[in-house]
């Protein structure tokens, strides 16, 4: 079953069967079958319908907020947020698209030639509760406009931001057929990519969902992104206004409970403000003490997603605690219904406890001293996890320096967790591999034809 239960009261809202094999197959044959039209399709076309999916997002972004909220407990002004940053990703797309895939004349020896960009054919997206707008939007837009047709498989909790979202795109003017939501299980994916008419698949989740997928793909030749975990290290070299700082820091890594791949999870502090930070901070994440309905705009903790979610993130607090760390504050999951945890700073984690390793997708915050900016940057990189990384300072040059020996797919400069729809998106070792958003975004699955003279 797909199923809505609200997380902050832990009602059973709704139940939609999953899709039979025979579904599925049909799904897979339709996203086939419109690939040959739609490629055709002039991508000004193309790009004028991704347009109009944009405005469309933007009128019913009120709707899709309270989705989110339902299904997965996101703040509702956040939930409307990242209805905004979708608008984004449709309107860049829809506005740089077809010069991003026009003919790229190349200059060779003997001769002349041409990059012809071209699609590749029908494309399986797997995607996440987390953001269950952005993270559809920010694989969807660009192979639209591209010329290659989609199969969707949302999350299970997430059947009614599944169907608004294909609403939306049919309701803009792209086919029934281009774009086809599944309510297909996890164990039909296998079967997916082994059809023949599928060429590529799109995946953001979990480390273990990604080497799942990964495997399927490459035993069947298939093209993959993968957008996994991060434990994103959040450098402070110092400040000039501490309070600033903090409150700015907080917030990033409270944002969405705190499940947020890009989140800065490990925040790496030199000595000199060491105490004075964790002081500051644990002040400030305390605030965060009081849950509330998701669906009040005065509400600072939501809900995890779910209740199996919740217990998780407090059993690996439980287990930091045991192996040694200092609780600063919080950590325990809140009774009553719902899926509510107390928002929580961890000291004192040693590369013996298991949370010094693990992503920690809740409200908890691991506060590291570094002596030096070296020992800052090796606690950066040591880290399985290479999605993203911040380096928070008053110097220019020496968080440059920094930033460009952290091992990660992307690094901010004073600002964390950050996505913007003209900026490449994604990580390096077990966070993942291949980019979206950008010009890199749309050429993840594009033929790039050499047409020599």
């Amino acid at each position: 079953m797909y199923t809505v239960t609200n997380p902050a009261t832990g009602e059973l809202v709704e139940q939609i069967p999953n899709a039979t094999d025979d579904e599925v197959r049909a799904a897979i044959a339709r996203v086939h079958g419109a690939f040959a039209d739609w490629r055709r399709r002039p991508a000004t076309e193309r790009a004028k319908i991704v347009l109009r999916a944009a405005e469309l997002f933007a009128e019913r972004a009120d709707e899709l907020a309270a989705i989110m909220t339902l299904e997965m407990g996101k703040r509702i002004n956040e939930g409307r947020g990242e209805v905004g940053v979708v608008v984004d990703i449709f309107t860049y797309y829809g506005q740089h698209g077809p010069d991003l895939i026009a003919d790229q004349p190349l200059a060779i020896r003997g001769g002349e030639a041409v990059i012809q960009k071209t699609p590749l054919g029908a494309l399986l997206g797997v995607m996440p509760w987390n953001f269950p707008c952005y993270q559809v939007a920010r694989f969807v837009a660009p192979n639209l406009v591209l010329g290659n047709t989609i199969l969707l498989k949302h999350a299970s909790i997430c059947p009614r931001s599944a169907l608004a979202i294909a609403e939306i795109l049919h309701e803009a003017g792209v086919p029934e057929d281009v774009y086809v939501n599944t309510f297909a299980s996890s164990r039909q994916v296998p079967a997916i990519l082994a059809d023949p008419r599928i060429q590529g698949v799109s995946l953001t989740g979990s480390e273990q969902a990604g080497i799942s997928v990964a495997a399927e793909a490459g035993r069947n030749l298939k093209k993959a992104v993968l957008e996994l975990g991060g434990s994103d290290p959040l450098i402070v070299l110092d400040t000039d206004n501490i309070d600033e700082t903090v409150a700015r820091t907080a917030t990033a890594r409270m944002r969405n409970c705190g499940q947020s791949c890009n989140a800065p999870k490990r925040m790496i502090v030199l000595a000199d403000v060491y105490d004075e930070f964790v002081e500051k901070l644990t002040a400030r994440i305390a605030e965060y003490y009081r849950p509330g309905d998701p669906a009040d705009p005065a509400t600072k903790l939501p809900p995890l997603a779910s209740v199996a979610a919740r217990d998780e993130v407090a059993e690996q607090v439980a287990t930091a605690v045991l192996q040694g760390a200092t609780l600063r504050t919080g950590g325990r999951a809140i009774d009553g219904p719902g899926a509510y945890l107390e928002a929580t700073v961890l000291t004192d984690v040693t590369p013996e406890m298991n949370a010094y390793y693990e992503e920690i997708f809740g409200p908890v915050v691991l506060v590291f001293r570094a002596e030096s900016e070296q020992e800052a940057i090796a606690i950066a990189n040591d880290s399985p996890f290479g999605l993203g990384a911040s380096v928070w300072g008053t110097d220019p040059e020496r968080m440059r320096r920094v930033a460009e020996q952290i091992e990660s797919g992307m690094v901010y400069l004073n600002s964390a967790g950050g996505s913007q729809a003209d900026l490449p998106f994604g990580g390096i070792k077990r966070s993942g591999m291949g980019r979206e958003l950008g010009p890199a975004g749309i050429a993840e699955f594009m033929n790039q034809k050499s047409i020599r003279f």
